[in-house]
């Protein structure tokens, strides 16, 4: 069992990076970080690398067209326990309409789903 990551190079996905390795130290579970484009991987690598935990790994999502979709059959392979997405701040009309992907992840992911928003400080 392990938590897994949905990682973008944004703060987001940052925010999402540092509660899933928090959550990981907590509870003594591993955590997968999956960069969702090729533009998120050095940095996702980058994080992994300074966390200092062995426990912190980049795995690649599963190949296929739909994003979503290989995420989550990348989080089933896996074996998560739990998924950590981060979501960005929305205006009071924005925040009827919540991200698809991000909608998609939390309605079709077999396990609990973190969302999380970065620090405003």
């Amino acid at each position: 069992m392990r938590i897994v990551v949905a990682f973008l190079a944004t703060p987001e996905g940052e925010a999402a990076f540092a509660a899933a390795a928090a959550q990981g130290r907590a509870q003594g579970l591993e955590v997968s970080v999956v960069p969702l484009d090729r533009t998120a991987e050095p940095r996702a690598q980058a994080l992994a690398d300074a966390s200092g935990a062995a426990s912190v790994t980049v795995t690649p999502a599963l190949g296929g067209q739909d994003l979503v979709e290989s995420f989550l059959a990348t989080a089933r392979d896996l074996d998560a326990s739990l998924i950590v997405i981060g979501l960005r701040r929305r205006t009071t009309v924005g925040k009827l309409i919540l991200g698809t992907n991000a909608q998609r992840i939390m309605l079709d992911a077999p396990v609990p789903v973190l969302t999380v928003k970065p620090d405003t400080a």
